[in-house]
């Protein structure tokens, strides 16, 4: 029986043998989620309903903070965004990424599919040549709804 305790979905950055164990096909998405929002929840359900199981990646906060979104961002610690994105039923595993991209993450694990958001061009997404080579689909998920953590910091902060 599996645990109810969504911590066990967190995984090592540097332990290949949990996600190992992870049905195929896999599929695999990244990003801060730093303000977890109806646009994200929406995303990753139809991520997960590309494959059998779905792995998210999260920047660290020193990555985030390499992103120039902001020099308050991450708002929520990566172990925070972490566990929130663990809660969620359609994500099998979390794992932290330290670097400025995926690609050494994609290129470990080689999904099945590789999935970014609507706003990532295929011939954009980190990864997609390495995906492709190995027999992989890449996916651009048009967004649903027009929201962003950007936009609810602004909303938030009473800004126009």
């Amino acid at each position: 029986m599996q645990s109810t305790d969504p911590e066990h979905k967190l995984l090592p950055a540097d332990d290949d043998t949990l996600w190992r164990q992870l049905p195929r096909p896999l599929v695999f998405t990244n990003g801060c989620f730093d303000i977890l929002h109806r646009g994200h929840v929406t995303y990753l359900a139809q991520a997960r309903a590309l494959g059998a199981s779905l792995i998210v990646a999260v920047n660290s906060d020193a990555s985030v903070k390499r992103q120039d979104k902001g020099a308050d961002r991450p708002i929520n610690t990566l172990a925070d965004r972490m566990a929130v994105l663990a809660a969620l039923a359609a994500i099998d595993a979390v794992i932290p990424f330290d670097d400025d991209t995926p690609l050494a993450l994609i290129e470990r694990i080689t999904p099945d599919k590789l999935v970014k958001g609507g706003d990532w061009p295929i011939e954009r997404i980190v990864g997609a040549t390495h995906v492709l080579a190995h027999g992989g689909t890449v996916h651009s998920i048009p967004f649903q709804y027009e929201i962003s953590t950007s936009l609810l910091l602004r909303k938030i902060r009473g800004l126009p």
